[in-house]
């Protein structure tokens, strides 16, 4: 309806709307600075990661899209060994690699199919970027999550995140009409209430044993390409589903197990 730009923008802004009178109400100090610092670059690096995001939403289906972004767990999980100093389980390696799989069967089916054309080029271009930010963007998850709570975090995060790409406006600005709003607000809402859920998530929990998990959003990815757009889901997709999910299970059974292991 209104561009990649003008909706990741609005998006990041209405999500701020909404949740900052929570974060306000609840009469907190202001970060401090080193805290701060980390809200600054989760902004930055989040507006960049999600403007990159939805332009391959523009080029790709739904469930390819999410498929070729799942690099970025694969990525976050050797970038905690290196930047959190976490060890890295062997079941949380091969689930990731499992998940990956995954991700080259679908891209091999689009290839084989022979639907790989300039758009799907910049799409995947686009895509990869995204990836890249995202891997780190997980790090600096788990670094905010150990000193703040899941609303001042979801704040900050769409916040700065929308006050970083409103620089753009004069450039890519295109002014939505009225039947844009409902969709737009439903994405605030939505990305409040991820970013919350995953702060909570990694204030509890390793990168390591997190991250394979995304890969099950490619089940939703499907389903979602499906029912709105109306994107047909392959033998590849269903095989590289296949995978993704089998690694969502070991690192649930790795945490099952570890959840019953005695005192």
């Amino acid at each position: 309806m209104i561009g990649a730009y003008t909706a990741t923008v609005l998006r990041a802004l209405i999500g701020a709307a909404i949740i900052a009178p929570f974060w306000l109400a609840r009469g907190p100090a202001w970060p401090s600075r080193a805290v701060m610092k980390l809200h600054l670059e989760r902004g930055l690096v989040s507006a960049f990661m999600a403007l990159s995001f939805f332009f391959a939403l523009t080029r790709l289906p739904l469930a390819e899209a999410i498929a070729l972004s799942f690099i970025a767990p694969l990525l976050a999980l050797y970038l905690a060994r290196v930047l959190l100093g976490e060890t890295i389980a062997r079941k949380a390696v091969l689930a990731s690699i499992l998940g990956f799989a995954g991700t080259l069967v679908i891209v091999g089916g689009r290839i084989g199919a022979g639907r790989f054309d300039e758009d799907a080029a910049l799409g995947l271009a686009a895509m990869l970027f995204s990836a890249v930010l995202y891997a780190y963007n997980f790090i600096v998850i788990r670094r905010q999550s150990q000193v703040a709570g899941p609303v001042e975090i979801a704040t900050f995060h769409s916040g700065i995140g929308g006050l970083v790409l409103l620089a753009f406006a004069p450039f890519a600005w295109a002014t939505p009409g009225t039947s844009a709003l409902w969709p737009l607000v439903a994405a605030g809402a939505l990305t409040v209430t991820g970013s919350m859920a995953i702060a909570w998530a990694y204030a509890r929990e390793e990168a390591q044993a997190l991250v394979p998990i995304e890969y099950s959003g490619f089940v939703w990815a499907s389903l979602f390409g499906w029912l709105f757009f109306r994107e047909s889901v392959t033998l590849p997709t269903l095989a590289g589903t296949a995978l993704i999910v089998a690694g969502c299970w070991l690192v649930a059974r790795r945490d099952r197990t570890a959840g019953n292991a005695p005192a």
